[in-house]
């Protein structure tokens, strides 16, 4: 497997956001919980997604600013859930807007699984940004349940950035 320039297994679960669409009028209403599951840590993203009020998501975000990601080429995560599709968002320094990030998707089943999504996989959010990722301008990364009327349950082991 590739080197590991970063990996966050949930064990210092204050590095973790919890974000959803009220912060700008949606009603998508959701939670993460830390847990230990069989010597395991977990992060388990859950609620229900909903597009009224132009909202749409529910999330957890963590601060990857300080880490040096320069050389990352993927993104690798362990996870599992509810037979949904569910996203990745990354943000960098060249974005000044909250609704701007960068994303790509992957769908879960009720078996953990090894999912690594390649940076340059990433589509843009808008016109206003970068079509291409830098990996060195990395400053945030999200799991995210969006953009559909869903129940969300995600539980995710770990989340690496790979070379």
């Amino acid at each position: 497997m590739a080197d590991t320039l970063f990996k966050d297994g949930f064990n210092e679960t204050g590095n973790w956001e919890y974000i959803a669409d009220d912060v700008m009028g949606g009603v998508s209403k959701g939670k993460v919980q830390f847990k230990k599951v069989n010597g395991d840590n977990h992060a388990i993203l859950s609620g229900e997604v909903s597009t009224k009020n132009n909202g749409g998501f529910i999330q957890i975000r963590r601060d990857l600013n300080g880490i040096n990601l320069e050389t990352a080429k993927a993104i690798k995560i362990i996870a599992k859930g509810n037979n949904q599709k569910y996203f990745l968002h990354i943000r960098t320094n060249r974005m000044f807007l909250p609704w701007q990030y960068y994303h790509a998707e992957f769908t879960v089943n009720e078996s953990f699984n090894e999912y690594v999504i390649p940076i340059s996989s990433f589509n843009k959010s808008g016109y206003f940004i970068p079509g291409k990722i830098n990996s060195k301008n990395i400053t945030s990364i999200g799991l995210v349940a969006y953009g559909r009327d869903h129940s969300a349950e995600l539980h995710v082991k770990e989340i690496e950035f790979v070379k």
